[in-house]
C-alpha cells in the first residue's frame, strides 16, 4: 500500500466523500436505482457513527486529501464472552484504489481497535459471488463454517 494512505475515524465533514463511496458499496450488492436504500437510512446511518451512545463506527482511507475506501463497525456483547464481539458490516474501495492494500490496511485498523474495546473476536459476511474479497479475507481470517440464515 502506498505511504500516502491513511486509515482514520471519519469525521462528520468527510459526509460528501463517503456519500459516493457507500453508494458504490451499496450498488455493488444491489442496493441502487429503484432498489437503493431510502436517503433516510443513509442520514441516520451517518449520524450514528458520531453518536456515543452508538455501538457504530466508521473508519475512511484518504489519499491525497480524497477518500477512497470505508469501513463500517459495530459492538455487541455475546453470550459466550465477557468482552463485546466486532461485527465488521461494510468494507468498500473505490475502483481506481483496489488492488493497493486498502482493504487489508481497513481491516487491519478494525483489528486494532477490537483490540483496544476488549473484543474476542472481528467477524464479517460477505456474498459467496464475491471471490476477489474472499481472496483477500482468506489471507485475513479463517472461515468459520456458519451458514446465515435471514428472515425479513
Amino acid at each position: 500500500m502506498p505511504t500516502s494512505v491513511i486509515i482514520r475515524p471519519a469525521r462528520p465533514t468527510d459526509y460528501d466523500q463517503w456519500k459516493p463511496l457507500w453508494d458504490g458499496y451499496n450498488a455493488f450488492y444491489g442496493r441502487a436505482g429503484a432498489t437503493a436504500l431510502p436517503e433516510e437510512i443513509t442520514r441516520t446511518t451517518w449520524q450514528r457513527f458520531f453518536d456515543t451512545y452508538e455501538p457504530m463506527h466508521a473508519l475512511v482511507a484518504e489519499a491525497e486529501g480524497r477518500l477512497i475506501g470505508l469501513t463500517h463497525y459495530l459492538y455487541h456483547r455475546t453470550t459466550v464472552a465477557i468482552g463485546p464481539n466486532c461485527y465488521l458490516q461494510d468494507l468498500f474501495t473505490a475502483e481506481a484504489a483496489r488492488g493497493r492494500g486498502v482493504g487489508e490496511a481497513l481491516i487491519r485498523a478494525v483489528y486494532a481497535d477490537a483490540a483496544k474495546a476488549g473484543a474476542a473476536r472481528v467477524y464479517w459476511q460477505t456474498h459467496e459471488t464475491n471471490i476477489t474479497a474472499q481472496r483477500l479475507y482468506d489471507r485475513l481470517a479463517e472461515k468459520s463454517g456458519f451458514i446465515v440464515y435471514r428472515h425479513a
